[in-house]
C-alpha cells in the first residue's frame, strides 16, 4: 500500500511572474512563497499547448500536442494514451478529483448520443470525481442556494454580476471593480478548497492522491470583498505592447486577424484596464490565501511532511500585453506558468534542494514522469517529458533541454473562420515554437515565421525573421525545432524489435 500523499494543484490562466517569490512588483503570495521555500521553484516552466483542454492533455499525459493532437477545447483525446492518474493506480492509489480537467472524451469509446459527448469538460480517465466544478458551477450554485443566496434559475452566471454600491467608484474604476454577489467565505475558490479539505479529512487513515483543479484567476474578473479592492489600479504594471492595435497587428497576419476579433483588455479605457489587472491579482491573492488554508490543515493533522505537493497552472494570461487578453497565440505570457514542487520531508532531511530556484527550461510534459518517479513506477514509453526528481535532490542532470517547446492550434472545425480569413487549409491552422535562451522561433504551417531576439527584445515586439543579419540564428532555431519533432515523434512501439527470441524492448531514455 502507498504511504506517500500526493496533492497536485492547478490554477487556471495564471501568469508565470505573478508570485512575490519572483519579485512581482504588486501581487503578494506568501503561502506559495512558503511552499517554494520548502521545496523547489521552477523559474522557467512552460505549458506545451493552449487553451485549457490542450494544455491539460499535455500536462496529464506527458505528451506534446503534436502527438496527442487534442488541439482545441472539444477535440477528443485519443483513449489509447495513458496518463498519470491511470499509472498511479498501478501503485495502489485511487486518484481523486476536486474541480475539473477539461479532457474531451474519445467518441469511439461511447455509444452514439451519449450526453458526455456534448461537452468538452470531460474527466481525465483514471480520476475518481469527488467534487466536480465544471463551467456551469452547478454544485457551487446549489450550495449557495442552500445558504440563502438568490441564485437565478435562468442564467445563474448573473451571480458574478458586480454589486455596485458606489456608482461613482464603479464608473471611475470600471466594471471589474465592484465585488460579486457572494461573500468571500462563499466564493467558488473557498468552496472548492472546502471540498478538498473534506476529501483529505475522509482519508485520514490512509495515503491519498488528489488533483485539485481551481478555476481562478480565470475570468470572470469578479472578486469578492475584500479581494476586489486589495490592489489599487495606480500600482499596476504597464502592458508590453506597440503604440496601437494597428501597429501591433503589422507584425504578422495571424496577429492582425486575432486582434481584429478579440481584444479583451485592449478595448477598455486605460484606467479600466488597470483595474482589471488589479482584480486579476486580487483573485490570485485569494487563491494564495486558500492554498494557505490547505497547507495549514495538512500541518495540523501531521500529513504535510509526507505529502508531495505540485503546484502549477494550465496556461498563462496575456493581461493586456500585445493588446489582448487570454492565452491564444505564441507570446511567452500565454505559455509560461508558475511551477512549485514540495517533496516529502524525508527527501529534504539531508538538505536536498530545499528553497532552490531552478532556472533551466522545464515543461508540463515533465509532470507526469515526475509523479510516476515518486511512487516508484516506470515512466511509460509514450512520455515526452523527463522526471524533475533530480532537481529536487539538488542534482543537475548531465543533459537537459536547451529550449522550451509549445504549440498552438487555431483551427475552427465548426465554422472554418481562420481558414477562410487567412487563406489556409484546416491542417495548416497551427504553429510550433522553439523558445531558446536568446532566440525564439515561431513556425506557422501556412504563414510566415517569426523570430525574436529575447536578449535585446524580451517582450517580443520586433520580428527579425526577414532580417539578413539573423538568418544564421533562425536556421539554428529551425534545426532545433525539426530535431525536437523528430526525436519526439510517436514511439510507443518504435523501441521494440521482434526477434526469434520474441520481442526485445529498449528504453530510449
Amino acid at each position: 500500500m502507498p504511504d506517500l500523499n500526493i496533492l497536485f494543484i492547478t490554477g487556471d490562466q495564471w501568469r508565470h511572474d505573478a508570485l512575490s517569490a519572483l519579485g512581482h512588483p504588486v501581487v503578494e503570495t506568501p503561502n506559495l512563497d512558503a511552499l517554494a521555500a520548502d521545496g523547489v521553484l521552477f523559474k522557467r516552466h512552460f505549458t506545451n499547448a493552449s487553451p485549457c483542454g490542450p494544455s491539460r492533455s499535455s500536462l496529464h499525459t506527458g505528451l506534446y500536442l503534436m502527438t496527442h493532437r487534442s488541439g482545441r477545447n472539444g477535440t477528443p483525446l485519443d483513449a489509447r494514451f495513458t496518463n498519470w492518474a491511470k499509472e498511479l493506480r498501478k501503485a495502489g492509489y485511487d486518484p481523486g478529483l476536486v474541480g475539473y480537467t477539461d479532457i474531451s472524451p474519445d467518441p469511439r469509446a461511447h455509444v452514439e448520443g451519449d450526453p458526455v459527448l456534448k461537452s468538452y469538460e470531460g474527466v481525465l480517465p483514471g480520476l475518481s470525481p469527488y467534487h466536480m466544478m465544471s463551467s456551469d458551477r452547478r454544485t457551487w450554485l446549489s450550495h449557495l442556494r442552500r445558504k440563502g443566496y438568490d441564485v437565478p434559475a435562468v442564467a445563474p452566471e448573473q451571480l458574478y454580476t458586480p454589486q455596485v454600491h458606489d456608482p461613482a467608484m464603479a464608473e471611475t474604476r470600471g466594471p471589474t471593480y465592484p465585488p460579486g454577489a457572494f461573500k468571500a467565505d462563499d466564493s467558488d475558490t473557498a468552496f472548492t478548497t472546502d471540498a478538498a479539505l473534506d476529501y483529505i479529512d475522509e482519508r485520514a487513515d490512509r495515503a491519498w492522491c488528489l488533483h485539485l483543479s481551481h478555476l481562478r484567476p480565470h475570468p470572470p474578473l469578479v472578486a469578492p470583498d475584500p479581494w476586489h479592492d486589495l490592489y489599487k489600479p495606480e500600482r499596476m504594471p504597464g502592458s508590453r505592447r506597440q503604440a496601437s492595435v494597428v501597429e501591433e497587428g503589422r507584425a504578422h497576419p495571424w496577429l492582425a486577424w486575432h486582434l481584429g476579433r478579440k481584444l479583451g483588455l485592449g478595448s477598455m479605457p486605460e484606467h479600466h484596464q488597470a483595474q482589471a489587472k488589479a482584480t486579476y491579482f486580487g483573485l490570485i491573492a485569494e487563491m494564495d490565501h486558500h492554498l494557505g488554508r490547505l497547507v495549514g490543515y495538512l500541518k495540523r493533522i501531521g500529513q504535510y511532511d509526507r505529502t508531495l505537493i505540485v503546484f502549477t497552472a494550465d496556461h498563462g494570461e496575456m493581461l493586456g500585453d500585445h493588446w489582448f487578453t487570454g492565452k491564444d497565440g505564441f507570446f511567452d505570457p500565454a505559455f509560461r506558468v508558475p511551477m512549485i514542487v514540495k517533496p516529502p520531508h524525508k527527501m529534504m532531511e539531508g538538505g536536498g534542494a530545499r528553497g532552490a530556484v531552478v532556472d533551466v527550461f522545464t515543461e508540463h510534459v515533465d509532470v507526469m514522469p515526475t509523479l510516476c518517479d515518486f511512487v516508484g513506477l516506470e515512466v511509460p514509453d509514450q512520455a515526452d517529458g523527463i522526471s524533475l526528481r533530480p532537481f529536487l535532490e539538488g542534482k543537475l542532470p548531465a543533459t537537459w533541454r536547451r529550449a522550451a517547446h509549445f504549440e498552438y492550434d487555431f483551427r475552427d472545425v465548426v465554422d472554418g473562420v481562420p481558414e477562410t480569413t487567412l487563406g489556409l487549409r484546416l491542417d495548416e491552422c497551427c504553429l510550433a515554437v522553439w523558445r531558446g535562451e536568446r532566440f525564439k522561433y515561431v513556425h506557422f504551417a501556412g504563414l510566415a515565421p517569426l523570430l525574436f531576439d529575447l536578449q535585446a527584445d524580451p517582450h517580443e515586439l520586433r520580428n527579425l525573421a526577414a532580417d539578413p543579419a539573423y538568418q544564421g540564428a533562425m536556421l539554428e532555431a529551425v534545426q532545433g525545432l525539426l530535431s525536437h519533432r523528430l526525436v519526439h515523434a510517436e514511439r510507443t512501439l518504435s523501441a521494440v524489435q521482434l526477434t526469434e527470441d520474441g520481442p526485445i524492448r529498449r528504453r530510449g531514455r
